[in-house]
This record gives structure tokens, C-alpha cells and sequence, in this order.
């Protein structure tokens, strides 16, 4: 009985996954008139992952998207400009790279190893920006992000505390809905297996099965990477063949360009800087 349920509700998911202009309808009539900016973020796309974020339960999907909604309001990501956080990036150690995966995904690079500030609001401002702007350099057609995660040079004593990881988890989890296809944890060393327990711990299953642990000596896990890179793409920090430079400067110029990019699409006031003149320039990855 019990997996004749289960087997009927993933049949329902399917099918919604596969016809999901019903339930965005009754999504979009459950939230009522928008305007603004919250008209513009509800686009069906963003309709259809708080949809799927909550197994298409339209009311589930409708709070998590009025949060989403009251926490933009508040904390304005898409106002955030580069030199306001640019302290933090000056180690490189979360940067959007200049290669995509093979289905056309942004890349996030993570090296948390570099970490070079304390305070946890900036941290973690730091972290949104680049997600926003990793969505922003999504190609058409495309929803989603990987993230690849290099731990040379981590430790305890780099490593963020417990606090901040599960404030960015609520907020990726929360305000991110079906943006990060996967997570790559290359080579973690063995101490960062009891930080992972407590962390693991604030994570949904959805996103845990999203992570995933990647070792040089283990064939299986390493296949697993490499069904979404090139390895002639992928960094050597990476197990692959190309060689990955930060150059701060650079990287600060692509983002004052994206930040043109963003108020454009917002409609907001660009809010000036004395890089904005500069022509934009990919880093070397």
C-alpha cells in the first residue's frame, strides 16, 4: 500500500515536471497581483522551482516564495555593487570562473582555504552577490549552478563557524530554490569530515544529494565529475588539464561590468564607481 503511494506521487511529480503550466497558474493566482520588483523576479521559471523546491504543493511553494519575497525587500541583493564587497574577493577565494560545465552551467569556484575576513554579514554578502551573478550569466534556457569546492590549504582555522554556514545554507536553501545542480568537494581532507556532520545536519535531502565528494584515487567518484567537465577544461586543482589564475584586478573589472549589466536589467539607478568606465575582461581559468 504504502508503495503504491509512493509510485502514484511520483507519477504526479513527473507529470507536473512535465506539464507545469497548471500548477504555475494556480501559483501565480494564489499570490495575487504583484508589481515592482517582485513582478519581475515571479517569472514561470521562478514560478516552477519554488514549485519543485516543495513537490508542487502550491500553497508549500507559496509561503516559501512570500519569504523569498519580504527577505529581497530587506536585503536587496541585486543592489549589492562589486567595490562595496570587493574586500572580500581580494584572495579569490569564491570567484565565478570563465569556463561552464558541459550543459552550460556557471561554475563557482570555492577556495576555502583563502579565507581573508571575520565579520560573517559581509561573508556572506560576498556570497550572494556571486550567486546573483552567476545567475545573471546564465545562458538561456539554463536555471541552475555548480559549485567546485578546492580544500588546499583548509582548516579548522580557516573554516567558517558554524553560524555563518548554516545562516548562507537558509539562504541558499530558502531564497535559491533548485539554483544549484551540484556541489564538487574535491579532495576534502579527513577533518573536515566532523565540520561536514554538523553542517550536513542543516541541509534538506534534496540538497544533500546534490553534494558530492570527489577523490583523486577513487575512480568512481572522479567519473562522476567528469560526466559534467571537459577535462581538458577542468583546472588541475581539479584533476584536470588547465591551468586556473585569480587576478583580482581583472576578475574586480568583469564584475563592474556585470554590475552595469544588473541595474539594467533591474531598471535601477547605476550606482557609480571608478572602475565603471573600464571594458570588462574574463579571468585566465
Amino acid at each position: 500500500m504504502f508503495r503504491h503511494r509512493g509510485s502514484r506521487r511520483q507519477q504526479e511529480q513527473e507529470y507536473h515536471e512535465l506539464h507545469p503550466e497548471s500548477k504555475i497558474n494556480e501559483l501565480k493566482s494564489a499570490l495575487g497581483p504583484l508589481s515592482g520588483r517582485s513582478l519581475q523576479y515571479c517569472t514561470d521559471a521562478c514560478l516552477k522551482r519554488y514549485l519543485e523546491a516543495r513537490n508542487w504543493n502550491v500553497e508549500k511553494a507559496k509561503k516559501m516564495l512570500e519569504e523569498t519575497l519580504v527577505w529581497r525587500s530587506t536585503y536587496k541583493p541585486e543592489e549589492t555593487r562589486w567595490d562595496e564587497i570587493a574586500v572580500e574577493g581580494e584572495t579569490g577565494k569564491v570567484f565565478r570562473s570563465n569556463f561552464r560545465d558541459r550543459f552550460g552551467r556557471t561554475v563557482l569556484i570555492m577556495r576555502p582555504g583563502l579565507q581573508n575576513t571575520t565579520g560573517m554579514e559581509n561573508q556572506i554578502r560576498h556570497l550572494v552577490y556571486l550567486i546573483e551573478n552567476a545567475i545573471l550569466n546564465l545562458p538561456e534556457g539554463q536555471e541552475e549552478m555548480v559549485w567546485m569546492i578546492d580544500f588546499t590549504g583548509w582548516s579548522f582555522s580557516t573554516t567558517v563557524p558554524v553560524k555563518t554556514a548554516r545562516e548562507t545554507i537558509s539562504i541558499l536553501q530558502n531564497h535559491y530554490p533548485q539554483r544549484l545542480a551540484v556541489a564538487f568537494l574535491y579532495s576534502p581532507p579527513w577533518i573536515f569530515e566532523a565540520f561536514w556532520k554538523i553542517v550536513k545536519y542543516f541541509l534538506d535531502p534534496k540538497t544533500i544529494q546534490k553534494v558530492k565528494f570527489v577523490y583523486p584515487k577513487n575512480k568512481e567518484s572522479v567519473e562522476i565529475m567528469q560526466l559534467c567537465f571537459d577535462v581538458d577544461n577542468l583546472p588541475t586543482e581539479f584533476g584536470g588539464k588547465a591551468t586556473m589564475n585569480y587576478d583580482h584586478e581583472e576578475f574586480s573589472r568583469l564584475m563592474v561590468q556585470d554590475d552595469i549589466k544588473t541595474a539594467k536589467y533591474w531598471g535601477l539607478d547605476q550606482k557609480t564607481n571608478g572602475h565603471a568606465a573600464q571594458k570588462s575582461e574574463s579571468i585566465e581559468c
